[in-house]
């Protein structure tokens, strides 16, 4: 056999030829070149699922209002600048902590938009709205059973429903006194609804229509938010 047979289809030769031959530029391994920018050993992910999971026990043990982004950011070994730069408030790292479908700085104004004499019925539309989505219903169930006998998850549902959600709407339309009893109150109406309607799955309540829900619930959350302004038709 000749010398050319034993040269494979690169050109790269035999073993000997090989420890012979200077090595071309053409032999050399093909590397993609260094890219600017993050390193590629990017480990925000990382950091980010860190600061879900100190978030998550520090709800858990300390409740909405105890877990400071302060303290979640040293459990999970960051600064609380990376905490902000990734969830922004602490009501959005809680949302996402949860998983739950609503987000305050979103809802609210959305609910609040709209006549004054409307609002018991755009509350519990919404409500109703989320309750009947399977998937959006599921995270607000699991506090709401959680709540029976675990005190973190009562304080955690208690101070996110009422305190992010119910008290800016309360104090926009009926003023700030009292706002937080009157949210208080709502949010017990609400969460009552829900445990006898999808959790115990009372009857009638539980086969009742999303219309007949809201036309006699509506005018008794409209008192509690804005009293003094009658619901549409009362």
């Amino acid at each position: 056999m000749s010398q050319s047979a034993n040269v494979d289809a690169g050109g790269v030769g035999t073993p000997s030829q090989r420890r012979q031959r200077p090595q071309s530029p053409a032999d050399r391994p093909v590397t993609s070149p260094r890219r600017r920018g993050r390193p590629a050993t990017d480990d925000s992910e990382d950091k980010r699922a860190a600061i879900l999971a100190a978030a998550r026990v520090a709800f858990a043990e300390r409740g909405y209002d105890g877990a400071s982004v302060r303290a979640i950011a040293a459990a999970a070994g960051v600064d609380p600048a990376l905490v902000h730069h990734y969830f922004g408030t602490k009501e959005h790292l809680f949302v996402e902590t949860m998983q739950l479908p609503i987000d305050p700085a979103v809802v609210v104004p959305q609910i609040l938009a709209g006549p004054a004499d409307e609002l018991g019925e755009r509350v519990i539309g919404f409500f109703l709205s989320v309750w009947s989505n399977d998937e959006a219903r599921a995270p607000f169930l699991t506090l709401i059973r959680s709540a029976m006998t675990h005190e973190h998850a009562a304080t955690m549902l208690r101070q996110f429903i009422a305190r992010e959600l119910l008290r800016p709407i309360a104090a926009a339309v009926g003023g700030a006194e009292d706002a937080e009893l009157r949210a208080a109150l709502v949010g017990s109406h609400l969460i009552g609804v829900a445990m006898l309607r999808y959790v115990v799955r009372i009857e009638p309540l539980a086969s009742a229509s999303h219309d007949e829900i809201v036309a006699h619930v509506a005018p008794t959350i409209q008192r509690y938010l804005a009293p003094g302004i009658d619901a549409r038709g009362g």
